[in-house]
């Protein structure tokens, strides 16, 4: 009878597994519909994180992408909706809102910039310490600044670096950050600066799907540099 009981519940955890840990293993679809079945505001965000993170790295075409941070976006309000004190629900909310910019009209995308900024801020007020959202808030400033329209939303160039640097200093060991403080300096032109917090990514531990991913970006980005 022990063995009987082992076995069922051996096969009851892998017909169901904890979002967070399918999103660790890359196994995104699945993380997004059992986030959305178990229906919390985590397993909320969460399935919002892994719909971001299907469209972003697992995606081919710019349809299927929309269609995926479309479900992030809708998964996020299902988030903030279930919990308006959870700072997830925002953060979520401004990374799918974020990427759905570059798909929507140029008036759908003036508005999103307005809810990522705000959603980004509501994040960060009830979490000061959002090392995530504070590398979100300095790419939102450099995308708005690059593209002349800063001055029309408070964005900053002269924001980017001190906001990656709160991050890393917040979370020094996670490989995302140090990839987009490196892809940013190369943006603003600052190529060797950009060499050390991309050979720092692939230095670090790659503990999840996502992190072996972005120490591929972090390579070919490096490649690119010489």
């Amino acid at each position: 009878m022990k063995k009987i009981l082992a076995l069922v519940a051996l096969l009851f955890a892998i017909a169901w597994a904890n979002p967070a840990t399918l999103i660790d293993e890359g196994r995104f679809q699945q993380a997004y519909e059992e986030g959305l079945a178990e229906g919390t505001a985590t397993s909320y965000a969460l399935a919002a994180k892994a719909a971001s993170y299907y469209a972003g790295y697992v995606a081919s075409t710019g349809k299927d992408k929309e269609a995926w941070f479309s479900k992030a976006e809708a998964a996020a309000k299902k988030a903030i909706a279930a919990d308006p004190a959870y700072p997830e629900g925002y953060f979520e909310l401004a990374r799918a809102q974020g990427r759905l910019s570059q798909y929507r009209g140029i008036l759908a995308s003036l508005n999103l910039a307005s809810s990522v900024r705000d959603n980004l801020k509501k994040t960060l007020e009830l979490d000061p310490k959002h090392d995530s959202a504070l590398v979100a808030l300095a790419l939102w400033n450099l995308e708005l600044a690059q593209k002349g329209v800063g001055w029309m939303y408070g964005a900053s160039i002269k924001r980017v670096e001190p906001l990656f640097q709160e991050a890393i200093a917040l979370n020094p060991t996670a490989i995302a950050h140090r990839l987009e403080y490196g892809g940013a300096l190369i943006r603003l032109k600052k190529p060797e600066r950009a060499r050390e917090q991309l050979e720092k990514a692939l230095e670090l531990p790659a503990r999840t799907w996502v992190d072996r991913a972005d120490q591929e970006k972090a390579r070919a980005l490096l490649e690119s540099l010489k």
